[in-house]
């Protein structure tokens, strides 16, 4: 039985850009990986004939069966059947990348159940056949993620706490995409080296940087989220965002003190966490 840690992100910078031939939008994107972490076991089922993946509270498909016809794919018979429990602390829809996370897991143990056949780069390949965000969760990490989600570069960040307000009801990730085109929040030129300088800079500084293209496309869809951002700036927080696709929106303070303090003048759904400590 393997037991793995399945962390969120937020996208502290979200920049998106043209449409690639495959359909898929070009993004640079700063991502921060949080305390907050789904609890993911995966064990082989010697005897059974099919895999089974449980995840209390969650209906319909769910990326880590993805994960697992992926790496039986690419393993062929080196892989057992397998039986998948995630205890889901991430909300799910929410932007937090809860889902990708799980999946990025399923393939880490799979992997080991298997011998350990295959390295970072190639579970990270896979990865991207899942979704655009499980290559950055094979190896959770703050990172600069580029490409459609397929090339990461692991940065380090300053320490922040985070007040994060998910919603009842999430987002379709195609739907925003589809808005920011629509209203013309997409750009035509990202900016690698400016995210990549914006991670050495003090808290403050960064925060003062952050935006997201697809924050207008949210609030397009569901303006009532303008109101969750005016309510985190009000509680003090140094900026506050839409994280990716939505419809979570967060606030970013110096220290979980101060987070705290916040969240309990916040919605009742306000969850506080930080980033997770280097490995």
């Amino acid at each position: 039985m393997i037991h793995e840690r399945a962390p969120a992100k937020v996208n502290l910078v979200h920049q998106v850009g043209h449409v690639r031939d495959d359909a898929l939008h070009e993004v640079c994107s700063l991502f921060a990986s949080l305390d907050l972490a789904d609890d993911v076991t995966v064990e082989p089922r010697l005897a059974a004939r099919a895999d089974l993946v449980a995840c209390a509270h969650v209906p319909g498909p769910n990326l880590a069966s993805s994960a697992i016809a992926e790496m039986r794919a690419a393993l062929g018979g080196d892989l057992p059947r397998l039986a998948v429990t995630i205890d889901k602390r991430i909300p799910v829809a929410a932007g937090l990348g809860g889902g990708s996370a799980d999946a990025a897991a399923v393939l880490r143990a799979a992997n080991r159940i298997a011998g350990s056949p295959l390295d970072a780069d190639e579970l990270r390949r896979i990865g991207a056949r899942i979704g655009a965000d499980v290559p950055s969760q094979v190896e959770p990490a703050h990172a600069l993620v580029t490409g459609a989600g397929e090339h990461v570069e692991p940065l380090a960040l300053p320490p922040m706490a985070l007040v994060l307000i998910p919603q009842d009801d999430g987002l379709s990730t195609t739907e925003v995409y589809r808005a920011a085109d629509q209203i013309g929040s997409t750009r035509s030129r990202l900016d690698p080296d400016r995210l990549r300088a914006l991670a050495g800079v003090p808290l403050e500084n960064l925060a003062a940087a952050l935006e997201n293209d697809l924050e207008p496309a949210a609030l397009h869809l569901r303006p009532e989220l303008a109101d969750e951002l005016e309510g985190l700036t009000r509680a003090g927080a140094l900026a506050a965002r839409v994280t990716g696709s939505g419809p979570t929106t967060f606030g970013v303070f110096p220290d979980r003190a101060s987070a705290d303090q916040a969240a309990a003048r916040l919605s009742s759904k306000a969850v506080v966490t930080a980033l997770r400590a280097p490995p």
